[in-house]
């Protein structure tokens, strides 16, 4: 009785499991719709001597519109505070300094001017870069974001208020 109530479970269970793989319909709809995307994207030609020399996608520079992170910072003991301006470009927050200094000296040896500075919280912030315009800090960072890629993803703008 135990091995027909076994066999039935397993039985059960492979037909439970088999029915989990993806369907084929899913990905042919999700290309379907990655391919209608690509068809109405907007295209630039150039034309020399009326001969068509080049059809490519127009790309839109890479712009955010995400919000900035407002704090009180000040520069850490050694650090310049002159450095810090407005809108900072932020790679790292730690509590721990020996992290801080380790990220900082790899910024440094990567040719950024990084800088720490500590929050009102004690979280000490890896500043890579700071400007008194907040475009030129956003392009920044997004540059810092394709360099360092997968790293950095996760890099943002830090504002000292005024």
């Amino acid at each position: 009785m135990n091995k027909i109530w076994l066999l039935g479970a397993s039985a059960c269970m492979i037909i439970a499991f088999g029915s989990c793989k993806p369907k084929q319909s899913a990905y042919r709809a999700a290309y379907e719709q990655a391919k209608e995307r690509e068809a109405t994207a907007p295209t630039q030609v150039t034309i020399v001597d009326n001969e068509v020399v080049d059809i490519s996608p127009v790309s839109k520079p890479p712009t955010s519109v995400e919000a900035t992170r407002v704090e009180r910072i000040n520069a850490v003991q050694g650090e310049d505070p002159n450095r810090l301006k407005r809108f900072s470009v932020v790679v790292g927050s730690f509590r721990n300094k020996t992290n801080a200094y380790s990220l900082k000296d790899r910024m440094v040896n990567d040719g950024y001017s990084a800088v720490l500075a500590e929050n009102e919280q004690g979280m000490l912030r890896v500043i890579v870069a700071s400007y008194d315009d907040k475009a030129q800090a956003a392009s920044s960072r997004d540059a810092i974001k394709a360099k360092y890629s997968p790293n950095f993803q996760d890099a943002w703008l830090l504002e000292r208020p005024n």
